[in-house]
C-alpha cells in the first residue's frame, strides 16, 4: 500500500525541522508520529471520507494532517507552538485551499475561532462545522480536551485520538474496575467507545517514555429510564454527583459525598444533612462505593440532587 503521509518517517520529520531551524519541544509534549501504518490505522478507525470536515489538535509538522487532507474535504488544525505554522504552511501547501490553521491553545479555542478558520476555505466545503476530531493529542491535556470538546461542541460526531495508554484505559473503563472514576462517568454522558488499538513508543520521534493508544469515541446522547434524552442540567447534576462519589474513592458514598459537599463552602455544608434523603430518593444504598454505580444510577443521584437543592 502506498504511503498516506510522506512525512511519516524519522528522517523526513528531522529534515523538515532542520530545514526550518527547529527541534522538538519537550515542554509541549512533542513526539512526532513516524510510522505510516499507524497513520493509516488512525484514518481507517476514524472512517475519514470525502464528506468529512476534520478538526485536528496538535498537528506538529503535519504528519497526520496531510493524510487527513487526502481523505477528507477539509481540515482545520489547532496549534499552540508559534514555530510550527511556518512548517505547516510548507507541508500542507498542496492542499492550501482545504486547510486552515488556528494558532491558539486548544483549551482556549471557541466555536467562533473554528467558524472563522473554516470561513477562509468555505468555498471548498459543504459543512459549516467540523464533524469529526482526529488528532495525536498533547498528552498533558488529552483527557481535559476530549471531555471539554464533547461538552462544548455538539457538532462533533466522533473523536479518534491518540492518548497515553492509561488515559485510554480511563476513557474505556467499565463499571467496577479500578480505572472507572468520575472522568469515565462524565465522558460516558456524551460518548461511547467505538474502537481502540495500541501504539508503542518506537512509532514516535523522539520516542516517549509511555505506551500510547488510539481510541475512537462516538457521540451518544444519554437517555433516562423512559428513553428520553436527559437535559444539560441533568447531565451537570449527574457529573457533580460523580465527583462527589469519587472524591475519597475507597470510602462509601455516604462518607465520600459528605467530604465533597462539606468542602464546597456554606452552601455545600448546608446540603450535607440532606444526603440521607438524596440517597433514599435515588433508591441507592449509601454504603456502596462509587465504582459500583452505573451511569444511570449517577443520573438518578443527579435527579435527587436537583430536587433537593430546589427546595
Amino acid at each position: 500500500m502506498a504511503k498516506l503521509s510522506y512525512l511519516a518517517s524519522a528522517s523526513e520529520t528531522r529534515k523538515v525541522l532542520e530545514r526550518h531551524g527547529r527541534g522538538t519541544k519537550y515542554s509541549l509534549g512533542q513526539n512526532f508520529l513516524v510510522n505510516d501504518s499507524i497513520i493509516q490505522k488512525i484514518v481507517a478507525l476514524a472512517d475519514v471520507n470525502e464528506d468529512d470536515v476534520i478538526l485536528e489538535i496538535g498537528p506538529g509538522v503535519g504528519t497526520l494532517t496531510v493524510a487527513l487532507l487526502q481523505c477528507a474535504q477539509g481540515v482545520t488544525s489547532i496549534e499552540l507552538d508559534p514555530d510550527l505554522p511556518e512548517i505547516l504552511a510548507e507541508t500542507t501547501a498542496t492542499w492550501a485551499d482545504r486547510f486552515a490553521l488556528i494558532e491558539n491553545d486548544a483549551l482556549a479555542v471557541q466555536e467562533a475561532d473554528v467558524v472563522a478558520a473554516l470561513d477562509r476555505i468555505e468555498a471548498t466545503l459543504t459543512r459549516t462545522r467540523p464533524n469529526k476530531l482526529v488528532a495525536n493529542l498533547p498528552y498533558q491535556v488529552a483527557a481535559t480536551v476530549v471531555l471539554d470538546y464533547f461538552q462544548r461542541f455538539p457538532w462533533l460526531e466522533s473523536m479518534t485520538v491518540m492518548v497515553q495508554k492509561e488515559v485510554a484505559d480511563r476513557m474505556m473503563a467499565q463499571q467496577g474496575v479500578k480505572d472507572y472514576g468520575a472522568f469515565t462517568v462524565k465522558l460516558g454522558m456524551y460518548a461511547r467507545p467505538a474502537g481502540r488499538f495500541p501504539v508503542g513508543p518506537n512509532n514516535f520521534f523522539p520516542p516517549p517514555r509511555v505506551d500510547s493508544a488510539v481510541i475512537r469515541l462516538d457521540r451518544s446522547s444519554f437517555v433516562d429510564s423512559t428513553g428520553a434524552p436527559i437535559t444539560d442540567e441533568e447531565i451537570e447534576a449527574a457529573c457533580l454527583m460523580a465527583e462527589a462519589a469519587f472524591v475519597t474513592r475507597r470510602k462509601t458514598l455516604a462518607n465520600s459525598c459528605k467530604t465533597y459537599f462539606a468542602g464546597r463552602g456554606a452552601a455545600g455544608k448546608a446540603f450535607v444533612p440532606q444526603l440521607p434523603a438524596l440517597f433514599e430518593a435515588a433508591g441507592i444504598d449509601s454504603r456502596r462505593r462509587g465504582e459500583t454505580l452505573t451511569r444511570a444510577e449517577f443520573v438518578a443521584l443527579g435527579h435527587a440532587y436537583l430536587s433537593l437543592a430546589a427546595q
